[in-house]
């Protein structure tokens, strides 16, 4: 591969990312939805610009298919590195105040908007294949999962985060995505137990689960496992906090080796999940939420300095990847429209109304009901990484994975613009402000 060639692609690409958003910023829409175009044009199943520019510098004497290759790699992988960046700085917003003011809402809305989906999916996948116990279970916790990669920046960008409300819906939408992860493990060791296959079909992965005999632990399964989260969250929240309050005492606030050091702690307890079966956004937040107190308390400076690396430079890599895996061919599949509508009829409806009923009942406004419901509709990386390891063991039929590719579109698109234009138009964002904890302001700051 030709380095000029792959840094002027680069350049154009990143000039690219900036301007486009700059551009639809003036029009009102979201950075999310922005960045996601942009992946979508430059992806291979829309304009692909990553290929047109490829073949463009061959003059370079580079390899199109070669600097293309490396180059959506590079993407993908800073794509997952700002998911890592994203979910731990939504772990270190998290204001324990205001977790355990919200602590009504959480379980209200942990509990709801995890049930009816999970019941709504389960039942939408009886329709076509009742016998298949193992794939009902999977389109459950496809339809339970929730996507905080887009309900997080949705939020900050309101500025809702630090209020009741932005704590409610964002803690209770880890834990659902955390429920949701254990049903899908269930669904696939039920799966491999029912249809003997063998445990190195998934033998790719870091779970620990993929490279055992899945008759080891039987029926004992799932308590084993929510077992192992349990004690993985409550370790590794004690123990990343201690670590973030050592190293404060050992380096300087403004050192960057500080900075090092910590992205290696949330690196390395994200991998360790990992290991366990944990969902890397998950244990991203987690680690995140062990130095929630660390920076919030003792160097507010950390924190900007983490936010800027992440949504400065990271986190748009992760919305543009997304969009460049944007597979346009499933919407040509006519011969499962009714699939397709079941799938996100019943994920849209179930996914508001629970959301609506979990906000009424423990006393915001409709307004507010219907907001939050919204926001846990958006379908995104942890859903199709869910699809595609269900197609990988077979447990997913083909039309059940484009149908997914689908609902992971029309749910994301639009989301975040309606939650704004509602805010907007509702005069929400002042009512959901009532419920802000009050900060307490230092004694230097009065000087």
């Amino acid at each position: 591969m030709n380095d000029s060639a792959f840094l002027v692609l680069f350049i154009a690409f990143t000039a690219f990312m900036g301007v486009i958003p700059f551009l639809f910023r003036r029009f009102g829409i979201p950075m999310v939805i922005s960045l996601l175009v942009v992946g979508m044009a430059i992806g291979p199943t829309g304009l692909d610009l990553v290929g047109f520019g490829s073949r463009a510098l061959k003059f370079l004497g580079s390899n199109p298919a070669t600097t293309a290759e490396h180059f959506n790699s590079l993407v993908n992988s800073l794509g997952s590195l700002g998911l890592v960046f994203l979910m731990a700085l939504a772990g270190m917003e998290a204001d324990f105040k205001l977790i355990r003011a919200a602590r009504q809402p959480v379980i209200a809305l942990s509990i709801l908007t995890f049930l009816l989906p999970a019941i709504a999916g389960y039942f939408v996948y009886y329709y076509f294949l009742p016998n298949d116990l193992s794939g009902k279970l999977l389109y459950a916790s496809l339809f339970a999962s929730h996507s905080v990669g887009i309900v997080f920046p949705v939020m900050r960008e309101l500025k809702l985060s630090q209020t009741r409300f932005g704590a409610a819906v964002l803690i209770s939408t880890v834990i659902t995505d955390i429920a949701s992860i254990i049903l899908l493990a269930v669904s696939v060791q039920l799966f491999r137990q029912t249809s003997h296959t063998s445990h190195m079909v998934a033998s790719e992965t870091l779970s620990i689960f993929d490279h055992v005999d899945s008759s080891l632990l039987g029926n004992s399964f799932t308590p084993v496992f929510l077992l192992i989260v349990l004690i993985y969250l409550g370790v590794a929240i004690f123990l990343v906090n201690k670590a973030g309050r050592y190293l404060l005492k050992v380096f300087q606030p403004g050192e960057d080796m500080l900075i090092t050091l910590l992205l290696f702690v949330i690196l390395l307890t994200a991998l360790i999940g990992e290991c366990f079966g944990i969902n890397l956004v998950v244990g991203a937040f987690i680690a995140g939420l062990g130095l929630a107190r660390v920076v919030r308390e003792q160097d507010m400076m950390l924190f900007r300095r983490f936010e800027s690396i992440g949504y400065g430079f990271l986190i748009p890599f992760l919305f543009v990847s997304i969009g460049m895996k944007t597979d346009f061919s499933a919407f040509s599949d006519k011969g499962n429209l009714l699939l397709v509508g079941l799938t996100i009829g019943g994920l849209i409806l179930s996914k508001v109304f629970s959301g609506f009923v979990a906000m009424r009942i423990t006393g915001f406004s409709k307004g507010e009901g219907v907001i939050a419901g919204l926001m846990t509709v958006p379908q995104l990386s942890a859903t199709l990484a869910a699809a595609a390891i269900g197609k990988d063991l077979g447990i997913l039929e083909p039309r059940f994975f484009n149908t997914i590719i689908i609902l992971s579109i029309v749910t994301t698109l639009p989301i975040p613009s309606i939650v704004r234009c509602l805010v907007d138009r509702l005069h929400l964002k002042d009512r959901i402000a009532k419920y802000e904890t009050p900060r307490v302001v230092e004694n230097e700051e009065l000087l």
